[in-house]
């Protein structure tokens, strides 16, 4: 989801920023995780059955139908790898993250690039730790909006997935005021998928994410254990289906 990016002028600024944000967040039915108390042994080894983030993995995802030939690839990129190689730190914690390379082709052009950074704490839950987002305009020229770091002006980590999902559980998956917050449920375990392609998901964990900074905006997405997102429903006006057409090696 995009959002107005909003920077903070001073060191004090920031500090007294991020006591607010935490205020703020644990204050609705959402809360936020406290990353400080989290223990990251091998924060790069993401092996949660909901997102399984395997380095070399290449996920696409195509709307259905897809009359303007959209595809979003998602490729989880090796620590090797020029953009692979990422560490954030938040407070005095600095953990090594593992980062997902997803970009969208709009007919033959690239549309939107972005790098997203994650990490899985030894209970086994995967935390969202940031996006570099850019997007290419009609017109020519890029955008930055949405993009945020953990631990830069503020912003603050949050689940994107749970170790232990349990319907109406709700949970924050990013924070920095203004430029990023979303949240989550879990709505269910046991949905099933089928496929345009005909491919059937048994036993789907399904999350509602919205955020206030885009009142309407709701996506309902599916995971497939051993797999990660299959499908997904974006309502915003109108639904938009996106659907899991490939998975590579």
């Amino acid at each position: 989801m995009k959002k107005l990016i909003h920077f903070l002028a001073s060191t004090a600024a920031v500090m007294m920023f991020i006591g607010l944000s935490i205020a703020v967040v644990e204050a609705g039915p959402c809360k936020l995780a406290n990353f400080a108390s989290a223990s990251f042994t091998n924060p790069m080894n993401i092996n949660n059955p909901y997102l399984p983030w395997v380095p070399g993995t290449e996920f696409l995802y195509e709307p259905v139908p897809n009359p303007d030939n959209v595809q979003n690839f998602v490729r989880v990129l090796y620590s090797t790898d020029p953009k692979g190689n990422k560490q954030i730190t938040v407070g005095t914690k600095t953990i090594a993250v593992v980062v997902v390379h997803d970009y969208e082709i709009d007919n033959g052009f690239l549309a939107e690039d972005t790098y997203d950074y994650y990490a899985q704490d030894d209970d086994g839950n995967v935390w969202y730790c940031g996006e570099d987002t850019t997007v290419y305009l009609p017109g020519g020229g890029t955008d930055k909006t949405g993009s945020w770091e953990a631990g830069v002006n503020g912003a603050l980590p949050g689940y994107i997935m749970l170790a232990k999902s349990s319907p109406g559980v709700c949970y924050w998956q990013e924070f920095l005021r203004d430029v990023a917050e979303d949240e989550a449920k879990v709505m269910r375990l046991n949905a099933k998928v089928t496929l345009q392609s005909g491919k059937t998901y048994q036993g789907c964990l399904e999350t509602k994410e919205w955020s206030p900074l885009e009142v309407g905006d709701i996506e309902q997405k599916f995971y497939a254990k051993g797999v990660g997102m299959v499908l997904n429903f974006e309502h915003r006006g109108k639904i938009l289906r996106w659907e899991l057409i490939s998975v590579s090696p």
